[in-house]
């Protein structure tokens, strides 16, 4: 679809926008209008929030200069990585979010259907192509997938969203093996195809669909994934609303009616297959070794991805100009979301991944600071319990405790069930809620533990119980206390005392 068709989309946008924030326009309704742009009213009506669709999380330098541009133009003060690898602007005002959504068109970034019942952004494993050890590059595929997702926008009406995702290893940091639709790479160059996942409300693991499938028939799976849907998808009850459901429906005759409609858009002499070619990376190493806790080597000799988190997924907007800047005359380099809110910049030689890292040593410093939040209540409509202030706070708290790095592991905090801050896969998860303490509802979160994304040992994390806000950093401060104690670093220490973390977190949950 031509940037032109899709300006004119926006004219609608920006007319019932403008009713909106003159108060004709009630938030509910807005909110079911705005999504299907990528835009939400954020808490209290009186700003927007716009949620820029990068595919695979990639931003070339083109893109990042607009980013840049736009925070200067309309004085931006706050940013957000996501955890399914798309940047939201925060505090627009309707002018504002009106022009962005429209400007962003001319460099490639379209938010049409970065919220609402659409297909989202296409996730990738952020190093895909550069990664040592990938099966191989699986991002001409997602880009194919999520060009064609786009063309369905405006000739389906789904259910419910759609979330499809590429994974190059068993790392599975996309969570191929249980999203909507998930290809996973395989040894062979083939993907495996699992679909029918999802995190949130009744969170399920994907079933795999179909195996060795060759990269040049993605968009066959894909049309059927949309057709299943449409035909089992709950159009009645969105609460039940999710391809997760249809496992409900279908139940063992999942596979078989996935398969069905697989052969039907086969059948159909619609000519389906691509033809990709990797982009190769020609640039070479400037002979400067270089070795950090942030820094990766790339299979490209020579060069290197540098990884910065800023706290909470929050970089300053400052930080993302000095970033731009410094990467400007970098041939190459560009950066990659990741989906714990952290972003690489990659393709760097050794010399400038030294100043590369030098740049970004404001971020994370350890596992903990890694943590991962959403953008939570204080600015979300739908949010429970601000994500980021109880993140914040642990963070302050963990640096008085003084823990080895490692002691405490990196946690996961959601503002409500939504899963936005991933809290069923954290090894530590919060989600948002509250709890009655002598008749009083009082601020929480509900306590999850043991979850993982590797594939072949998905699993989501277990409730524990609810624990009030206050208590959380106490929880914490003796949890990393008797681990420290051991010598250990959180993950071997759980692994031995599984129960000791109960008896630990008994005096707070409930």
């Amino acid at each position: 679809m031509q940037t032109a068709e899709w300006k004119d989309d926006y004219k609608e946008f920006e007319f019932v926008t403008r009713q909106f924030y003159a108060g004709e326009v009630p938030m509910p309704k807005y909110k079911g209008f705005s999504g299907g742009f990528g835009s939400y009213a954020q808490r209290g009506g009186q700003a927007s929030m716009l949620r820029l669709r990068l595919p695979g999380g990639r931003i070339t330098k083109e893109k990042l200069g607009f980013i840049v541009n736009s925070i200067e133009k309309y004085q931006i003060n706050k940013l957000h990585f996501t955890t399914c690898q798309t940047v939201q602007l925060h505090n627009l005002n309707a002018d504002a979010v009106c022009e962005l959504a429209v400007e962003a068109l001319d460099y490639g970034i379209v938010t049409r259907g970065g919220g609402g019942d659409f297909p989202r952004n296409v996730m990738v494993s952020p190093l895909a192509g550069v990664e040592e050890g990938e099966y191989f590059d699986v991002s001409p595929y997602a880009q194919a997938a999520a060009d064609y997702l786009m063309g369905l926008i405006k000739t389906v009406k789904l259910p419910r969203k759609l979330k499809v995702c590429f994974s190059n290893s068993p790392a599975n940091l996309t969570h191929a093996t249980f999203r909507d639709l998930g290809f996973a790479a395989r040894e062979d160059g083939r993907f495996d195809v699992y679909s029918a996942g999802g995190l949130g409300n009744n969170p399920k693991l994907g079933i795999l669909t179909a195996q060795a499938v060759e990269g040049r028939k993605i968009l066959y799976y894909i049309q059927a994934m949309v057709n299943l849907f449409t035909t089992y998808g709950n159009y009645e009850n969105r609460a039940k609303a999710r391809t997760r459901y249809m496992q409900d429906v279908l139940g063992d005759k999942y596979v078989e009616e996935f398969t069905k409609k697989l052969e039907e858009v086969m059948e159909s002499g619609v000519n389906l297959d691509i033809d990709v070619e990797e982009t190769p990376v020609t640039k070479q190493g400037d002979g400067v070794k270089v070795e950090d806790r942030r820094v990766s080597p790339q299979k490209q000799e020579g060069l290197y991805a540098v990884k910065y988190h800023p706290i909470g997924g929050c970089p300053s907007p400052e930080k993302m100009t000095e970033i731009y800047q410094a990467i400007l005359d970098m041939d190459q380099v560009e950066l990659r979301l990741v989906p714990d809110e952290s972003v690489y910049i990659i393709n760097c030689n050794g010399s400038e991944a030294e100043r590369i890292l030098k740049l970004t040593d404001d971020g994370a410093k350890n596992v903990f600071e890694n943590s991962v939040a959403c953008i939570g209540a204080s600015i979300c409509q739908v949010g429970v319990r601000d994500s980021q202030k109880l993140m914040a706070d642990l963070l302050e708290a963990s640096r008085e405790w003084g823990y080895a790095d490692g002691v405490l592991p990196q946690i996961h905090i959601s503002g409500c069930p939504s899963s936005c801050g991933t809290h069923q896969i954290g090894r530590i998860g919060f989600r948002g809620g509250v709890k009655k303490v002598e008749g009083k509802t009082e601020p929480a979160f509900v306590l999850y533990v043991n979850g993982e994304e590797e594939e072949g040992g998905e699993r989501f994390g277990e409730q524990i119980g609810t624990i009030l806000e206050r208590d959380i950093p106490t929880f914490l401060k003796a949890l990393g206390q008797e681990i420290s104690d051991s010598g250990c670093k959180y993950d071997e220490w759980y692994a031995e005392h599984a129960d000791r973390f109960k008896e630990i977190a008994a005096p707070y949950v409930g």
